[in-house]
């Protein structure tokens, strides 16, 4: 990384529970493609009052991690289609004063859906109705699923985003079972809920594949339980490495190789 200095861009992250994957990838990158950039992970006490110092500052480009991809809407000037189309956000770029939101965890599900060969005509339960959740069941919908029921306690976000997709609803997985297990919830993150894991042994059992987008720790008890059980996983890591790509390039218009991406991927997890 270059020495600081008056000319560096600045990006930053915006989450509840910040981790150093993304402080590590970018600048990892950032060096290995030696970009005058630096990027730095922050837990804002005010959501507001931090969205206005990136316009102010300037901050380049700012990355937004539950809980805050709702409720920055109402701060940027523009929303990319990615963004608008689910009312969620995860990328905030700061082109001279002038915020456009947009969503790169959509691409980033829509990518490891179709490279894992999930196929649409499996069955869904995915669990979560946040501002996650909405780009993985737009991703869905958009790779054709029809059969995904939506588990959810809080029952008006639960049909909210059930009816958006004209997706079922219920409140708890119960008994329940599908093809494709999907969680979309804090369960498993590190935290309070860290040892809970999001679907039940006999649901993994029945599943074909298990799909965990928490990324900290990289080894959810989910994903270790699906392991376990000798079931295909797609892992928060493999999410979080696709969609930190696409945000580098909106931060700094340069497209890392593969290669480089899986470099930067390890490294932020070393």
């Amino acid at each position: 990384m270059p020495i600081l200095n008056k000319d560096m861009t600045l990006c930053i992250s915006l989450a509840a529970r910040p981790s150093n994957i993304g402080t590590r990838f970018h600048n990892y990158l950032y060096d290995l493609l030696d970009l005058n950039y630096v990027y730095k992970a922050f837990a804002p006490a005010d959501l507001a009052q931090a969205v206005m110092g990136v316009r102010g500052l300037p901050v380049r480009g700012c990355a937004v991690s539950m809980p805050y991809k709702e409720d920055v809407i109402a701060l940027v000037d523009r929303m990319d289609p990615s963004a608008e189309a689910i009312a969620s956000v995860n990328t905030i770029v700061n082109d001279d004063g002038v915020l456009t939101a947009y969503n790169t965890d959509y691409l980033a599900i829509a990518r490891l859906l179709r490279d894992h060969h999930v196929p649409a005509s499996w069955s869904v339960l995915l669990r979560g109705s946040g501002g996650m959740a909405k780009a993985v069941a737009a991703a869905l919908r958009d790779a054709g699923f029809t059969d995904v029921t939506i588990v959810a306690r809080n029952e008006a976000a639960g049909r909210a985003l059930a009816d958006l997709y004209d997706f079922n609803w219920q409140p708890v997985p119960g008994e329940s079972t599908a093809d494709l297990l999907l969680n979309v919830t804090p369960l498993g993150m590190t935290g309070e809920h860290e040892t809970v894991q999001a679907f039940s042994d006999p649901a993994i059992a029945a599943a074909r594949t298990v799909f965990d987008v928490v990324a900290l720790p990289a080894e959810t008890p989910l994903i270790t339980a699906a392991r376990a059980a000798g079931k295909p996983v797609i892992t928060g890591a493999e999410v979080i490495a696709i969609q930190a790509e696409e945000q580098f390039v909106l931060y700094t218009g340069v497209r890392p190789t593969p290669e480089q991406v899986r470099e930067a991927s390890e490294f932020s997890r070393a």
